[in-house]
């Protein structure tokens, strides 16, 4: 009976079953998705008509589809990123950006909703990332961060701090500013207690050289920027603008080489949106949607979580016809599902919530019927 009662909380941790197949098979056959998380911006900031990213907000747009109502999940940075890869809600911890390090002390195993129960900020591995559920289906996963491999003393990969140790990444450093907050895949045991952590949460430098070939891209891509690239400073600790003028630059100069790429040419998806947003002079901005839970750990419902405000987002590919709007609601949770039901997979956390719509043909209207472009 243990063996069995193991067994079953093994099966319930790696996700519910996945989309059905009708419903997958009304989706294009995408091989590769790459997200790049920007920091700190709330979407009339971002698009409205005085935007400072006029990229992202003009030519990107023009190039794919503009959700104007997606959503973060909560505030402040780091149960964002960690809601993006694990669909877990924000606990008092990863609201506070896990200033000390500390091991996720809780329940043992994962609530009806995919939660597991308690606080901390490494989570135990039995809580599933898309991550673990990519490798356990044969496909490959890269997380990319910059400045990751710069500080002299630190590992060059898969770098974060020592267990219950304070976080020394919080601020940025001149020719350092990685930020471990900003890489969600060193807050999971079943990544970090793994040997692929090491090969696979690398230094973005390590970008081009895999975009080489399609068989050395990953099928999935997690894009970070340095605190000063992603947004987060203004201005950052080198001089340099930061805030959306240097999260453009960043766009202009790594996003040609993705789309330049043949994984993405071939059958590629391209997400750029942000952690959380933020109002102008008034601080947070705590809307939500679609039916967002608070979770059994949230500390400040409303306040930090949910939600994590109005950010919007911007998606490229062949199968989404340039120049198009979406106001259909989404948010991290459902592009979390979404990224699963592209490739058959099982839905983890909140990405599992009933009645959460994942993108359908309101994005993809160019297939099946045939490319745009």
């Amino acid at each position: 009976m243990r063996v069995l009662a193991f067994l079953l909380a093994l099966l319930a941790a790696w996700g519910q079953p996945s989309a059905s197949a009708a419903a997958t098979s009304r989706l294009p056959r995408i091989q590769h998705v790459f997200i790049i998380i920007l920091e700190n911006k709330g979407f009339d900031e971002t698009f409205g008509p005085g935007s400072s990213a006029v990229y992202l907000s003009q030519t990107l747009t023009q190039q794919g589809q503009l959700l104007r109502q997606y959503y973060a999940t909560g505030h402040v940075s780091l149960d964002n990123y960690v809601s993006l890869v694990s669909g877990q809600a924000p606990n008092p911890d990863t609201q506070a950006d896990c200033q000390i390090y500390t091991d996720f002390v809780g329940a043992p195993g994962l609530d009806a909703d995919g939660q597991a129960v308690g606080q901390g900020c490494v989570y135990p591995s039995f809580v599933p990332t898309i991550a673990d559920q990519l490798a356990a289906a044969h496909r490959t996963w890269k997380g990319y961060m910059q400045d990751m491999g710069n500080s002299p003393t630190a590992p060059a990969t898969c770098r974060h701090p020592a267990l219950n140790s304070q976080d020394d990444t919080q601020s940025a450093r001149d020719g350092d500013q990685y930020a471990a907050r900003h890489n969600p895949f060193v807050y999971f045991h079943s990544i970090i207690d793994s040997p692929s952590c090491d090969r696979n949460v690398v230094p973005l430098t390590e970008l081009p050289t895999d975009l080489e070939r399609v068989s050395t891209t990953p099928n999935y891509v997690f894009i970070t920027p340095n605190l000063c690239e992603d947004g987060h400073d203004a201005p950052c600790v080198d001089g340099r603008p930061g805030g959306l003028a240097s999260a453009d630059l960043f766009l202009q100069e790594w996003v040609p080489q993705i789309v330049g790429s043949r994984a993405f040419r071939h059958r590629g998806l391209l997400i750029v949106t942000f952690d959380e947003g933020e109002v102008s002079g008034s601080g947070f901005d705590s809307s939500a949607c679609c039916n967002e839970a608070s979770g059994p750990n949230t500390g400040a419902p409303g306040v930090t979580g949910p939600g994590g405000g109005r950010v919007g987002a911007v998606l490229v590919s062949r199968f989404i016809r340039p120049g198009s709007v979406n106001d259909t609601p989404y948010n991290h949770y459902a592009l979390l599902r979404s990224i699963e039901d592209l490739f058959h997979l099982g839905h983890v956390g909140y990405a599992a919530q009933d009645g959460l719509a994942p993108f359908g043909s309101d994005v993809f209207s160019c297939y099946p019927r045939g490319l745009c472009r």
